[in-house]
């Protein structure tokens, strides 16, 4: 099996023979039904080569879908100018960037359609363009744009700039509208969604079809695909890991599936995450965030609660929106894959939304870590390596001393409300130590703010802010936490911790063992 790892064309993929997950049934749905579409995905979901395999169909190459579903729907295969425009081919640091990016592709098509440049403007350009290639060949243009906002998500920390560019695309996109006639049928694809008050103002009437329940799985790979077409491939990988398949389909599941795009729809997994994991027969972690330093900035501004990223809601009109990202993270927390929909509440229309799957919580994990808690980057592994350690085996008094020492490093910004901001970096530490530690984190009242578990040890801790250690312990106490564990065999301790916002640090912690010798 030939997996194809980060091969975005869909001629080059067929005609070397690599894996090709046939979403054509799907492809051909969308053109026959509608002329004007937007799909935001995140990355590596296969966007690009969803466009490249809608260009191959509208170029009327019928030989590259032999044996695929569109080659038995599609009677006619006729053949369209297709102007492929992919923003994904240069870092967007100035207007100049975005004008040459605009430029080389309108030159290209304009000698192939034999425009002689007249018009100084890109929209115009683009509008004899289109004119001339339905005057050339007698058939309306099809218009694909990949990662269209890719200009603007690399300079949200530049409004100025962000505004030209924005206005420019704007000018662009929206010189489609008017030359409906001359147009078959047009694809924008992205990470993010700018709402019509913004690029897409002048063009609106594209078909969102990005939270649309038919269309969910045209992008990224499902259950019954992997069980129809990778069995064989699943089963040589169970072996190698000495586990049976369905632990094998078990393990994949938990780590790379859990994607869900509307309510109703089944879950897929994350396509390169997954071809990766086969091809190297390993249950690794292939996130790559592309989270940028801005995201950050955001979640610090409005104070936003991490504990959240596991239980959060919100309703349509924020999922399908950046417009409103100023003031929150959620739109692009969720659109760019870091959450995404786990359940629908139909009476309030709400959704609840959380981590896909194993590798994005860790991934993600790791990314916020540095930003979040005086751990810096780079010094990762030694903490969290030692303090497992010492969890593991049963040195409450040494771990403590590391996590006190930490915060009296004092080598770190507080952003927001200070209060916050502990109970921020706590639950991202312990967050980061769940993944070698069964940690439990809540912070509602009447329950135990974190709980740690090992093959021998039970941790109960509970935190303070400007009390004290021992009255974190006596609520311990108080409300009976340990109750729960009093047949369990493991040594049990309860610990107290206090924070002080006023010298930033911890300021005190008591440890009482309970069970155990």
């Amino acid at each position: 099996m030939k997996y194809p790892i980060g091969i975005q064309n869909f001629e080059s993929l067929i005609s070397d023979n690599y894996l090709y997950i046939d979403k054509t049934s799907h492809i051909f749905s969308i053109v026959s039904e509608g002329r004007y579409y937007f799909l935001s995905r995140p990355r590596r979901f296969g966007k690009s080569l969803l466009l490249s395999t809608i260009e191959a169909y509208f170029l009327g190459k019928k030989d590259l879908f032999k044996g695929l579903a569109i080659n038995e729907l599609e009677k006619e295969w006729k053949v369209y100018p297709v102007l492929h425009l992919d923003m994904n081919v240069d870092n967007y640091t100035s207007k100049e960037v975005l004008d040459n990016v605009l430029d080389d592709y309108l030159m290209r098509w304009e000698k192939l359609y034999g425009v002689e440049t007249k018009a100084k403007s890109a929209s115009l350009r683009l509008k004899s363009v289109i004119i001339a290639a339905y005057e050339k060949t007698g058939m309306p243009v099809v218009m694909l744009v990949d990662e269209y906002d890719k200009p603007l998500l690399q300079t949200f920390d530049n409004e100025k700039l962000q505004d030209e560019m924005r206005n420019a695309l704007k000018a662009f996109y929206g010189m489609l509208k008017p030359l409906d006639g001359y147009v078959k049928f047009g694809f924008f694809t992205g990470v993010t969604k700018f709402s019509k008050v913004s690029v897409f103002s002048d063009l609106n009437n594209l078909d969102d079809i990005t939270m649309w329940g038919d269309f969910a799985t045209v992008c990224g790979i499902t259950e019954d695909e992997i069980r129809t077409q990778l069995d064989g491939e699943i089963a040589a990988m169970a072996t190698k890991a000495g586990i049976s398949k369905e632990e094998c389909y078990a393990k994949l599941k938990e780590f790379y599936d859990g994607y869900h795009f509307s309510p109703e729809s089944e879950g897929v997994y994350n396509p390169f995450s997954l071809l990766t994991a086969l091809k190297r027969s390993t249950f690794g972690s292939w996130f790559e965030t592309g989270a940028p330093s801005f995201l950050v900035e955001i979640m610090k501004e409005n104070d936003y609660q991490l504990e959240n990223l596991e239980n959060e809601e919100a309703t349509a009109n924020i999922l399908g929106s950046m417009d409103s990202i100023k003031g929150t993270p959620i739109p692009l927390l969720f659109q760019s894959g870091y959450l995404t929909i786990k359940g629908y509440d139909k009476e309030f229309e709400t959704y609840e939304l959380g981590f896909p799957n194993k590798e994005v919580r860790e991934g993600f994990t790791r990314f916020l870590l540095p930003y979040y808690s005086p751990i810096n980057k780079g010094q990762e592994a030694f903490f969290v390596s030692n303090f497992v350690k010492e969890v593991r085996s049963g040195q409450p008094e040494a771990f403590m001393k590391r996590l006190e020492s930490l915060f009296a490093d004092g080598n770190y910004q507080i952003i927001g409300d200070e209060e916050k901001y502990f109970h921020n970096a706590i639950y991202i530490i312990f967050k980061m130590l769940g993944i070698y530690v069964d940690v439990e984190h809540t912070t509602s009242d009447g329950r135990i703010d974190l709980l740690m578990k090992t093959k021998d040890y039970i941790y109960i801790i509970e935190f303070k802010i400007n009390e004290s250690a021992e009255a974190a312990l006596r609520q311990i106490e108080d409300k009976q936490y340990a109750l729960p564990f009093a047949a369990d065999i493991r040594r049990l301790y309860k610990i107290g911790i206090n924070f002080s916002t006023k010298t930033r640090r911890i300021d005190g912690w008591k440890i009482s063992r309970v069970m155990g010798t």
